[in-house]
């Protein structure tokens, strides 16, 4: 049996919107909440139609959610986390370039930060809380949630369940994470 690879064109076709669209790609999310021919959309859609096989803190694997942070130095620490995981499960140093993208919300969220009664969905060794509470937000038409980083003391974050709410994506920063040992890596900002 040969093993077909995929080429980078392909790759990058697997989230860019129009393709996936025209290939029916995008069966995790309804034809309406679909971003389409706006700037960066392939990005946003990215962040839905791709979830990591065991979900995230606030998603189930079987829909993505767009996830962001307040302060990039929480967003250090979240990618930082989930980079380092990732790469200790295959067992190599790596070089990854990360980008960072700005955004604008105008939604109202579920807040989760303050009230000791949320603290089970902070489990830094579970997202099993946070997925459960998804699939009612999700059923009951929320937006998404805003929470506390259990990965930078102090951080926020917010996990956005609707693509058309995230509006004025925009590239900013361009950054290096280098791992030659070790889960902290040394990051540099690219030109």
């Amino acid at each position: 049996m040969s093993r077909h690879r995929p080429t980078f064109l392909e790759l990058e076709g697997w989230t860019n919107d129009r393709i996936s669209a025209e290939l029916g790609l995008l069966p995790t999310l309804p034809p309406g909440e679909w971003v389409l021919g706006h700037p960066h959309a392939t990005a946003i859609m990215a962040a839905y139609c791709h979830p990591h096989s065991e979900g995230g803190r606030f998603n189930e694997n079987t829909r993505g959610a767009w996830y962001a942070a307040l302060l990039l130095e929480t967003a250090f620490a979240e990618t930082i986390y989930h980079r380092a995981k990732e790469l200790e499960e295959i067992g190599v140093h790596a070089r990854v370039e990360m980008r960072q993208y700005l955004a604008d919300f105008d939604a109202d969220f579920e807040d989760v930060r303050a009230s000791p009664a949320f603290d089970h969905l902070h489990d830094p060794d579970s997202y099993a809380a946070g997925q459960v509470l998804c699939a009612r937000l999700l059923r009951s038409g929320s937006n998404g949630v805003l929470y506390r980083s259990v990965r930078h003391a102090g951080g926020e974050c917010l996990a956005c369940y609707r693509p058309a709410l995230v509006n004025n994506v925009r590239p900013a920063a361009h950054f290096e994470y280098v791992w030659s040992g070790g889960s902290t890596p040394k990051i540099t900002q690219l030109p």
